[in-house]
């Protein structure tokens, strides 16, 4: 009789599918139409199913998810787990569920008094955010930096919001004199707000009137172009340190200023763009050049290649800038070629330097009767047979042709 089986379960011929669950050998379902192995794969999918929900349970109760959803999905999967038409470790998953049901137990009364403890910390938030309010509303009006104040009122009651929301039910006894204090400092942050402004009202006409002028000497330099963007960034300055002024008027002159600025932004943009196409030819010039430049060899003929590059240079320089991305490329490739140049110079200088020819020569005339004298005990060391002789001398004969070798090398 034809089967598949693995260690949990089997397939017959039929592809009637048999999980061995607890001891004993129960039928799962029938898959007709494929191959055993692919019948079992089924109920296996279904048992990795199962697992995967297990191993959800599991990482909720980890995560101290909600306890009562915990609970449920827990009684359900015992359920599930009871005869499921799955193939795999059964009984694994049914120890699995049962072991965490005491930390659900835990969970449920961790939840109670956690409940507890966020009433109070909830009260304890507003009592801070009262608190935090009426601070702002002590201040000196005079000494209040208005706009960061009003963003940390508003942020304030943007935490009593989300305090309510997010908070667990409080009793109106407890909850109502907090919010009752949070609002009157609220009202009174407004009034002393309205009246720090009405205040500074005979200093904003001052203000507008100063970007007002400022805004004709921008106007002005439009007429200028391009050249004018260094006068345009001081009277920028000087509307930075002008202030603010109350209403709309402060940015419609703003606008008008900015459009000043853009106009001359705009036309030394163009400039800036005909300059880089000038510089691009440049660039394409000075790729000739060093071209030119890099088959020289100075090897060959020393004496023509600097006379050579002294030319080359000159037409280098005088090709103008290039653009800015391309500036060490090009003078990199130019550096390597004076390089060279100067690199075979100083090795001609160091051939044709007398004394240190002559420091060669005598260092050649050493090894040469170091290299003799050692030719010579290695006759005698083979006349005697003393191999431990014959070796050293060998050895030290092929050090003394390798620095011979290399010497002379150097020299030429």
């Amino acid at each position: 009789m034809t089967q598949t089986v693995n260690s949990h379960g089997r397939v017959d011929e039929d592809n009637n599918v048999y999980v061995f669950d607890n001891g004993s050998e129960r039928k799962v379902g029938q898959y007709p139409g494929v191959s055993m192995e692919e019948a079992l794969a089924y109920f296996e999918r279904k048992f990795a199913e199962l697992e995967g929900n297990v191993r959800i349970l599991e990482q909720r109760v980890k995560g101290k998810a909600d306890a009562a959803s915990i609970s449920k999905a827990a009684l359900k999967l015992s359920a599930d787990l009871a005869e499921p038409a799955a193939v795999g470790n059964i009984q694994e998953l049914r120890e699995r569920v049962a072991s965490i049901t005491p930390s659900i137990e835990q969970m449920k009364k961790d939840k109670s008094e956690a409940s507890e403890k966020a009433v109070a910390q909830t009260l304890a938030t507003r009592r801070d955010i009262a608190a935090k309010a009426q601070a702002l509303v002590d201040k000196d009006p005079k000494k209040t930096q208005w706009k960061a104040a009003s963003a940390q009122m508003n942020e304030l009651f943007e935490k009593w919001q989300q305090s309510q929301k997010n908070a667990p039910k409080i009793s109106r006894k407890d909850s109502e004199p907090i919010w009752k204090s949070f609002s009157q400092a609220r009202t009174k942050f407004e009034s002393n707000k309205r009246a720090f402004f009405s205040a500074l009202s005979a200093e904003s006409k001052t203000v507008r009137a100063k970007k007002t002028a400022l805004v004709a000497q921008a106007e002005a330099l439009v007429a200028k172009g391009a050249d004018s963007a260094a006068e345009y960034r001081k009277l920028l300055d000087q509307w930075k340190l002008a202030g603010r002024s109350q209403g709309t008027q402060d940015d419609q002159l703003w606008d008008r200023f900015k459009a000043a600025g853009d106009s001359i932004y705009a036309v030394r943009k163009e400039v800036i763009a005909k300059e880089s196409v000038e510089f691009k030819s440049n660039y394409e010039s000075k790729l000739q050049i060093i071209a030119e430049a890099e088959k020289l060899d100075p090897v060959v003929n020393l004496t023509e290649a600097k006379k050579q590059l002294l030319l080359i240079q000159t037409r280098y320089e005088k090709a103008g800038k290039v653009p800015k991305d391309k500036i060490r490329e090009t003078d990199d490739r130019m550096r390597a070629v004076e390089k060279k140049i100067k690199d075979a110079e100083q090795e001609n200088w160091r051939k044709s330097d007398p004394a240190a020819i002559e420091r060669t020569s005598g260092v050649l005339s050493q090894l040469e009767q170091s290299i003799a004298k050692l030719e010579k005990e290695l006759q005698a060391a083979e006349l005697a047979g003393d191999s431990a002789k014959i070796q050293t001398a060998k050895d030290a004969l092929e050090a003394r042709r390798s620095w011979l070798t290399v010497v002379k090398q150097n020299q030429n």
